[in-house]
Formats: C-alpha cells, sequence, structure tokens
C-alpha cells in the first residue's frame, strides 16, 4: 500500500500529512509526499509538527516520481494546484483531494502565522486519521 501526498512546493502541507501518516498507519504502508515544485522544508511546519512529538526535519521538499504515483494506492492532492497540475494517473491510483489553505502565506504576527500553521496542521491531522481509519489502515494505539 502507497499512499502520496502532493502539494504545489512540498514544503508544508504534504509534508505535515506524512509526518502524520507515517505516525498513524499500520506498519506495510509506504508513505511519501512530494510536490509539482521543490520549495524546501518550511521551518514553522517543522516546528508546529514538533509541537505534538512528530519530527518532520528530516524530510527534504522533492518532486514528483512519476514512477512512484503510478504505483500509488493514493494519490492526494492538498492544493488546488496540484490538483489541476498533478500529472496524470492510471485508472487503479485513487485520486483524493483534500483542500487546505497554505500556512506559508498566512500574514500578521508571528503568533497569527503560527496560529494559521496550527490549525492547518490539526485539520490535516484530522483528516489523515479519518482517511486511515475509514480504510482500515489506522494503527489501533493512535
Amino acid at each position: 500500500m502507497i499512499i502520496y501526498f502532493l502539494c504545489t512546493g512540498n514544503s508544508c502541507r504534504s509534508q505535515i500529512a506524512e509526518g502524520f501518516a507515517r505516525v498513524m498507519a499500520k506498519d506495510g504502508v509506504q508513505v511519501e509526499s512530494a510536490g509539482i515544485e521543490a520549495h524546501g522544508l518550511n521551518p514553522r511546519a517543522v516546528q508546529v509538527m514538533k509541537e505534538v512529538g512528530i519530527d518532520i526535519s528530516t524530510h527534504h521538499s522533492k518532486l514528483i516520481d512519476n514512477q512512484l504515483l503510478r504505483r500509488a494506492d493514493f494519490a492526494i492532492t492538498l492544493c488546488g494546484d496540484a490538483r489541476d497540475r498533478c500529472p496524470i494517473t492510471p485508472p487503479e491510483v485513487t485520486r483524493l483531494h483534500w483542500g487546505f489553505e497554505d500556512p506559508a502565506r498566512a500574514e500578521g504576527t508571528e503568533e497569527e502565522i503560527m496560529a494559521v500553521f496550527r490549525r492547518v496542521r490539526d485539520g490535516i491531522r484530522d483528516q489523515v486519521k479519518a482517511f486511515l481509519a475509514e480504510q482500515n489502515l489506522l494503527r489501533e494505539d493512535v
């Protein structure tokens, strides 16, 4: 089973989703993320994940691997840009779209920006957990 999270720059939302899914998914589930472009890992994404005990600091921003995309069971886009620009997948790859606002575009004070990152993080966490439960892929201890 391969779950592939896709976003524009693979810097925030897809990295957060990958981090949660790696912790929550049963053994044997391969979880990856990538982007239409590689923008680098956002340090605020690393920070908000660390707040919930998940270390994504060793992740790196990468481009979509078309071979992996064709082998994936699920290709899940987390932004409209990735949904619209994602390469064509074979019919056996289930494509899902979870639209989340881009926290990297948040404006205001550092506190206000971090509040957006936390809100997006929590929304992604809930979506990942519900998805894994629906697919019977959620670890029992989560």
